[in-house]
């Protein structure tokens, strides 16, 4: 499996982006071939993180792209500036029994 996480350190209002992304990247990432999972997280005083899992690297290479379109195209007044983008093969995976 494979993650990319995007960190932005300037949101305007990450509820409002965290609220937009659902209804936009959730639909463009369901639709998208090796999408397994996708979460956003206030990290506070305007820091907005979103991780997304897929199965492997071109999966979400190319969903990646159409988030960038999204985001520069819907997400564009919040001023969320660049990312940071970190991203890598997951090497350990622990879930709950429960």
């Amino acid at each position: 499996m494979y993650m990319v996480i995007r960190k932005y350190t300037k949101v305007r209002s990450v509820a409002d982006a965290a609220r937009r992304a659902k209804s936009g990247i959730g639909q463009l990432l369901k639709e998208s071939h090796g999408f397994k999972s996708y979460y956003v997280l206030d990290g506070g005083e305007g820091v907005g993180v979103a991780v997304m899992i897929f199965e492997d690297r071109e999966s979400a290479n190319a969903a990646n792209k159409k988030v960038l379109e999204f985001v520069q195209a819907s997400l564009h007044d919040l001023n969320l500036g660049d990312p940071e983008i970190i991203a890598g093969e997951i090497l350990v995976n622990i879930q709950s029994d429960q």
